[in-house]
């Protein structure tokens, strides 16, 4: 093939989409020397590539089904000072169910709802759904602030919706490292502003007994706020700073500050009713205003994760633990570049003992290579960490690649001849029918396997069905096209 023969084919638009893809793809891995001289990329390697620890959770919680005479709301009140927890409604448009944030057992359970009025239904250890998303954004801010942001955090649900466990991973940590950063609670303080930008503490976070969910405050045209309660030594230190520093009188001047890690999260004066009421009595029971709206809503959920300070709405359990030496992260990485590439010499080899021309070999060795290359750029792209389960997404994707197109190579060269241009089209429209319906069988069976909490098998199915569309709508076109201009001469 001539170069101005070379040129036309590259600006075909299925081959340039290949070659723009590959380029972006490499920008994204970014593959250079680091300041030590060793190859190095913008790739994240899991725990299964490099050395880290893992711990797996359970939720000392539980969701239980119920039947009452008593009013709801009076019921769950006197439910929680029996239990001494929070007790709220899983779902407040149909209440039925309750989480319970102390673990109980069953028997337990039916005779303290029995003293109160009412009957339990169903059992299930874990938390609500919502729960469970909210110790992963704890989880999450937390070990991103301390700088640990090689994490993986997966909520691992039951039956019903109900999250029984957190799993977390920590690449680059040891295993009484894991346990001191799942731990450990940040620092969290409220300061009051005094004269200009000066301020002056008012209580730690010790000082909050409880942080609720986020709630609209209808009455206030539907300002969102964080409920949280101050035990009695915080309130009374609270009442102290305000009417020592003019609060009480004059709101606007003299902000509440929170701060954690000593970082502002929240800053905003104090409501002129609530603050005038602290010149006579102490007040338990606060709630911080984040503003209207989606973006009122997303300020109150952040803001009670800070509230928190990294302490989890419920207890937790370590039931199962593990970790993985540098020298075995090392070993893996290698086994596994070794077995990638000797899958791609054994298919070459195979291609070449059914064809034996290398002009057809060549090409479908090079797009099977050059998916694995726009594979990578996506995975560098989205920050997902590279694990074992991920290499053999890899891997499978070169094996159902080249079947596809072989299934091209095959209905083109039907009784061995190349087919006028018409006659090809028709053929390659027909080869590509098939694959796009081959191609959707194996996307719904990996369907499941991503949506399903078995953090094993997402990085499997999540990059077998990348691979299949990347085929589908860029690779096999571009082979198509690349493969006509080669058996045409």
């Amino acid at each position: 093939m001539n170069g101005k023969e070379l040129m036309k084919l590259v600006k075909d638009w299925r081959v340039a989409a290949l070659l723009i893809l590959i380029v972006l793809s490499v920008v994204a891995i970014y593959p250079h020397f680091d300041d030590k001289g060793n190859l190095t990329s913008n790739l994240q390697y899991g725990l299964d590539l490099q050395n880290g620890a893992w711990l797996q959770m359970e939720f000392q919680a539980e969701v239980v089904g119920f039947t009452t005479d008593q009013p709801v709301s009076d019921f769950i009140s006197n439910l929680s000072k029996k239990l001494d927890t929070e007790v709220l409604l899983v779902e407040t448009s149909d209440p039925t169910h309750l989480e319970i944030r102390k673990y109980y057992s069953r028997e337990d359970l039916e005779q303290i709802f029995a003293g109160e009025g009412g009957k339990v239904t169903s059992y299930q250890k874990g938390v609500s759904k919502n729960t469970g998303e909210l110790v992963k954004k704890i989880l999450e801010n937390k070990l991103n602030s301390l700088g640990t942001k090689d994490t993986k955090i997966n909520i691992l649900a039951g039956m019903g919706n109900v999250a029984q466990y957190v799993r977390v991973e920590m690449a680059g940590v040891d295993m009484n490292q894991a346990k001191e950063l799942v731990g450990k609670q940040g620092k969290f303080e409220i300061r009051i502003q005094t004269v200009g930008n000066q301020t002056e503490h008012v209580l730690y976070g010790d000082a909050i007994s409880s942080v609720g969910n986020p709630e609209k405050d209808i009455q206030r045209s539907g300002v969102w706020g964080v409920p949280f309660t101050l035990n009695e030594a915080g309130a009374t230190a609270l009442q102290q700073a305000a009417i020592k520093y003019g609060l009480t009188t004059n709101p606007e001047d003299h902000y509440l500050i929170m701060i954690l890690d000593n970082k502002t999260v929240f800053n905003a004066p104090m409501v002129a009713d609530a603050a005038a009421k602290l010149k006579t009595s102490t007040n338990r029971q606060w709630s911080a205003s984040t503003g209207t709206g989606s973006a009122g809503e997303n300020a109150a959920q952040t803001l009670n994760i800070h509230l928190r300070a990294g302490a989890l709405p419920v207890e937790t359990k370590i039931v199962g633990s593990g970790s993985v030496p540098a020298e075995q992260g090392a070993k893996n990485k290698m086994v596994s570049l070794i077995a990638a590439i000797l899958a791609l010499i054994t298919v070459g080899i195979v291609i070449y003992y059914r064809y034996r021309e290398p002009s057809i070999v060549l090409p479908m060795v090079l797009i099977n290579a050059s998916e694995v290359i726009i594979l990578l750029g996506f995975i560098s792209a989205i920050k997902f960490q590279i694990d074992l389960p991920t290499i053999a997404g890899l891997i499978a994707v070169v094996g159902t690649g080249i079947d596809q197109m072989v299934v091209i190579t095959d209905e083109i060269l039907h009784e061995g001849r190349v087919p006028s241009q018409n006659l090809y089209l028709k053929r390659l429209a027909r080869a590509l029918m098939i694959i796009v319906i081959a191609a959707a069988t194996v996307v719904i069976a990996m369907v499941p396997l991503m949506l399903m909490p078995l953090t094993t098998l997402q990085g499997f199915a999540m990059i077998t069905i990348l691979g299949v569309l990347v085929g589908v709508i860029v690779t096999r076109p571009a082979y198509g096209k690349i493969i006509m201009e080669i058996l045409s001469k």
